[in-house]
């Protein structure tokens, strides 16, 4: 009876020291994962940043910096005063446009052909 309760302690103790163990490892990997969380929290609010930034400013094409001789009105000053500029030429502007204000799937429902 005692060597048989002798040997069940020791199975106890065998089994508490594999979970010990068992727990070192979990507590390690949750400090892992919650470093990695961290980062990725932070990698995220930089991300959001720049889209951020990014929204503010077209990416496509910047503003002309100053209009050409070309297309300035005859008789007006230059400096401050608005000069009338149509479009940027040789650019085909849909392609920057969402994809929802170029589709044309609906136009036949839409905007009925006028005969």
């Amino acid at each position: 009876m005692v060597t048989q309760l002798r040997g069940e302690a020791q199975k106890l103790k065998d089994t508490n020291q594999g979970l010990q163990e068992k727990i070192k490892d979990l507590k390690a990997e949750k400090n892992e994962l919650r470093d990695q969380k961290q980062r990725l929290k932070a990698e995220k609010e930089k991300l959001e940043q720049q889209l951020k930034s990014l929204n503010g400013q077209p990416s496509f094409m910047p503003p002309p910096a100053a209009i050409p001789a070309a297309f300035a009105v005859q008789g007006q000053a230059h400096g401050n005063k608005l000069v009338p500029f149509i479009s940027y030429p040789g650019v085909a502007m849909w392609q920057f446009m969402p994809p929802a204000a170029v589709d044309t799937s609906q136009d036949h429902v839409l905007r009925p052909p006028v005969a």
